[in-house]
């Protein structure tokens, strides 16, 4: 299946402003692209790239005083298979885990760990370690915290989400992440695309999705607390420890955002070709 994505977003500025962008798709997905990847930005304005720690492909760039547009339109091809499922993979002794790996188990700036592992040990330490027990935390995240994007803070924490029961989509995966951290499961947090393919279409403007990854049987598995089942069309953007890491853009000044905008949205070859 051909998947169409595209963003754009635009701020203001009363002054030069350096902003860092990770908006591009994920380097493990690049060879799916159909067409190229690429930052527009309005004015025109030199872009650097790079890959930051994470291994996420980074744009920085000084938007100029004033208005400044970032678009991009892309295709990529996906399977159309749905997220997979390993209900036997195991967790990995921490003794055993790559040393690129350790990171994930952690504190880290919306993952308060070594807060919640009395609370994680009580909730989940009688289950099996493994895949269920993963999903088992996703299923009681899932059931216990309410969505709703008025409850969205960009300072709520892992820990104020488990005390207020109520956030948005990164909350529900902060939460998570950090459970499993307590329980020793490394796990990240990702962000990127993912429209209403094969589900009912939400009522809501698209916007860029978070979810996580956890590390079972020497491999990163996707999950998903809030949504808490399998889906089509995911497609990776970035990874980071939280949501810190992964900021579809970073300001080192003000820069007021006044338009955004996102696609993710299944095309045919027919379409593909006329666009």
């Amino acid at each position: 299946m051909l998947i169409r994505l595209g963003y754009d977003i635009v701020f203001e500025t009363t002054q030069p402003v350096p902003i860092v962008a990770l908006l591009k798709v994920h380097s493990s997905r690049v060879n799916d692209l159909r067409k190229p990847d690429e930052l527009n930005l309005e004015p025109a304005s030199k872009v650097e790239c790079y890959f930051d720690t994470f291994g996420n492909y980074c744009c920085r760039f000084l938007a100029p005083a004033g208005q400044i547009r970032l678009s991009n339109s892309t295709l990529i091809h996906d399977t159309g298979d749905p997220d997979p499922v390993a209900p036997r993979a195991r967790e990995i002794p921490v003794q055993d885990l790559p040393n690129n790996v350790l990171q994930y188990l952690i504190n880290s700036r919306y993952c308060e760990v070594d807060r919640m592992s009395n609370i994680a040990a009580e909730l989940f330490g009688g289950i099996a370690p493994g895949w269920n027990r993963v999903q088992a935390v996703c299923e009681w995240v899932h059931e216990k915290v309410t969505f709703g994007y008025q409850y969205a803070s960009a300072t709520k924490t892992a820990l104020d989400v488990f005390a207020d029961r109520f956030g948005v989509c990164r909350d529900f995966q902060h939460l998570a992440v950090t459970m499993c951290r307590a329980l020793n499961i490394p796990a990240r947090y990702a962000t990127g695309y993912l429209g209403d393919i094969g589900v009912p279409a939400s009522p809501v403007p698209m916007d860029f999705s978070a979810w996580f990854e956890a590390y079972l049987e020497h491999q990163w598995w996707t999950f998903d607390a809030r949504h808490n089942q399998p889906r089509i069309g995911r497609v990776l953007m970035a990874v980071g420890r939280d949501a810190s890491d992964v900021a579809f853009t970073t300001s080192f000044g003000t820069a007021n955002l006044r338009q955004f905008s996102v696609i993710t949205e299944e095309v045919s070859e027919h379409e593909a070709a006329r666009a």
